[in-house]
């Protein structure tokens, strides 16, 4: 942590292209459907063989000396999958999924950033997408996107061009997560989500047909993949946004003092509420004796323009503001980075001011100094689409939370009962709601939490494109 007060994947997204079958036992819920009928059900464990020869890139199995996959949280690297399959085009993934559909669990990895692991599922087969990664500038305002693409690299290339998609600033995150998911960013206030930038989408369905949704072709699929979360449809293999220009930007960072958090929090509520769409914020609460809180954030206009706006915060002990191009801004967030970092995780999303924003702060009270409550400011042009526009259904919250505790993997299971506390606790103050890209396996009531009113609608798409559940995973919407 530094004087950003932020982590590196606050506010982000952590999830593959799409996200498949797993051995978790999946958490309470509906009844599932009947499965397919046994004329329908293929005996036996994939041909590795077959894949092998029908493919242009690579298929590694255990022994193998490239066979060893490491995800960016390494809580979930006892995950082994039986075979990992490096794709190099579209093809590669039909035939993985014609290979493996019914008779192995299948999951896709872009960045490797998924919460819950559930890019490596256990048996199963791994669809490696980050060979498709190719980033095109296309005429006009638009932009051609592999799904194996980090966010690090979409923002170098476009800002070559002057452009920028709404996105997170976690260099490593994968695009195509980020989007399924939603997709919040420093420039949601002002530009919206990153799925509200998608024109269309080339995707792999369950029977292995490449089809392209959009407005007008797939609408139903189209709508889906704007927020209904990786995996529950099809695997993605391309995208393609519209973007916006680059804007210059003034960053910020204000320290307060030990004791002045919960008058910071109640007072950031008000004033994120209040503030133009040019200013994005947000609130970053540290666990100890004491939490300690930073606000930070950016605004598109001028150092003098933005220190009027955060004259509506209390004073804080110290503060940092500097103007930035957006790509200096992206790296300002970006810090250092790291490759690996170990860590459990859960969320909130705070649809109304906290009443009594102390009883938030009270729950990170005694907290290890490595964990952090993070309230991440909505609004503006998120709250502009309406709430079934697209799958993501929180438009009209306030803020998100993330709830972070760093833990050596060792430690993740007492760490996951901490941050379980402090979930149930804030979800007394803020209800039974949650945001799928921070998506948590012990989430309560979880399906209605990250999917509100949109969960039926979920439903009914997965089941069109997916009636046999090739894709089904712990947390699949159906």
């Amino acid at each position: 942590m530094d004087r950003r007060g932020f982590l590196k994947v606050a506010g982000l997204a952590g999830a593959g292209a799409a996200l498949a079958a797993c051995t978790t036992t999946p958490p309470p819920g509906p009844a599932p459907s009947a499965p397919p009928s046994s004329s329908t059900v293929p005996s036996g464990p994939p041909d590795w063989t077959a894949l092998r020869s029908r493919l242009s890139g690579q298929l590694l199995l255990p022994g193998g000396d490239d066979f060893a996959y490491q995800g960016f949280n390494p809580v979930w690297d006892s995950r082994k999958p039986a075979a990992i399959a490096r794709v190099s085009s579209p093809a590669d993934v039909q035939a993985c999924v014609e290979a493996a559909r019914l008779r192995a669990p299948i999951a896709a990895r872009s960045g490797g950033h998924s919460y819950a692991g559930y890019s490596t599922p256990e048996n199963g087969l791994q669809i490696d997408l980050r060979d498709l990664a190719a980033i095109e500038v296309l005429p006009g305002d638009q932009v051609r996107i592999g799904a194996g693409a980090a966010l690090g690299e979409v923002s170098r290339v476009l800002a070559a061009s002057g452009r920028c998609l709404p996105t997170g600033t976690c260099p490593s995150v994968g695009v195509a997560g980020l989007t399924l998911g939603g997709g919040i960013g420093v420039l949601a206030r002002k530009h919206g989500l990153t799925c509200d930038h998608l024109v269309s989408a080339k995707v792999v369905t369950a029977d292995g047909r490449l089809v392209t949704a959009s407005a007008d072709e797939e609408p139903d699929l189209f709508w889906a993949l704007r927020g209904g979360g990786g995996g529950n449809f099809g695997i993605v293999t391309e995208f393609v946004f519209s973007t916006v220009p680059a804007p210059e930007v003034t960053v910020f960072s204000l320290e307060y003092a030990a004791g002045a958090t919960a008058d910071v929090l109640g007072a950031w509520q008000t004033w994120i509420a209040q503030a133009p769409n040019e200013l994005w914020a947000n609130v970053n609460i540290r666990g100890g004796a004491q939490p300690t809180c930073r606000v930070g954030g950016c605004f598109i206009g001028s150092v003098s323009g933005l220190a009027s706006l955060l004259s509506g915060l209390p004073a804080p002990a110290d503060r940092f503001l500097q103007p930035q191009g957006y790509s200096g801004a992206v790296k300002y967030f970006a810090g250092t980075g790291v490759e690996h970092e170990s860590f459990v995780a859960s969320s909130r999303i705070v649809r109304e001011p906290i009443g009594d924003p102390a009883r938030a702060v009270a729950l990170m009270k005694g907290r290890s100094d490595e964990s952090y409550l993070i309230f991440d400011g909505l609004g503006g042009a998120v709250a502009d689409v309406k709430p079934d526009a697209t799958a993501f259904p929180h438009r009209t919250a306030l803020a998100s939370a993330q709830i972070y505790f760093k833990t050596p993997p060792e430690g993740a299971t007492e760490t996951a009962r901490a941050v379980a506390e402090v979930r149930d606790g804030l979800g007394a103050l803020v209800g039974d709601t949650g945001y799928v890209n921070y998506i948590d396996p012990q989430m309560p009531k979880w399906a209605e939490a990250y999917y509100g009113g949109n969960l039926a609608r979920l439903r009914e798409v997965a089941a069109k494109y997916d009636p046999d559940k090739v894709f089904a995973f712990a947390q699949s919407v159906r």
